[in-house]
């Protein structure tokens, strides 16, 4: 029996059980959940940096999209307030819509 310890969506129970296959899980406490967010969306993170073909990048930016959701719950706060933190930083450092790739910068 494989062994996975890591967090999964909240039907993949349903159908590990309609594939005829018994499994052992537990639901995390809320200070795990979010050790395990965090390890999952690095993990999601490398499967994105590691997409070759667009659907497949896409469908990775949908996981990492969930994991912000999921993320934000764990936080309680909403998307909205994430929103506007996200358009506060682009106010006063950009975005990164130009593509600038920096170099370097000269010491003083």
């Amino acid at each position: 029996m494989p062994i996975y310890n890591k967090l999964v969506r909240d039907k993949i129970l349903e159908i590990i059980k309609a594939e005829g296959l018994s499994y052992n899980s537990r639901i995390l406490t809320s200070d795990e959940l979010l050790v395990e967010l965090k390890a999952k969306m690095l993990e999601e993170a490398q499967e994105f940096k590691e997409a070759v073909e667009k659907k497949e990048a896409v469908e990775e930016l949908a996981d990492i999209l969930e994991l912000i959701h999921a993320s934000l719950g764990a936080y309680g706060v909403d998307f909205e307030e994430l929103e506007a933190i996200r358009r506060e930083k682009k106010e006063k450092r950009g975005g990164f819509d130009k593509a600038i790739y920096l170099i370097e910068v000269e010491d003083k």
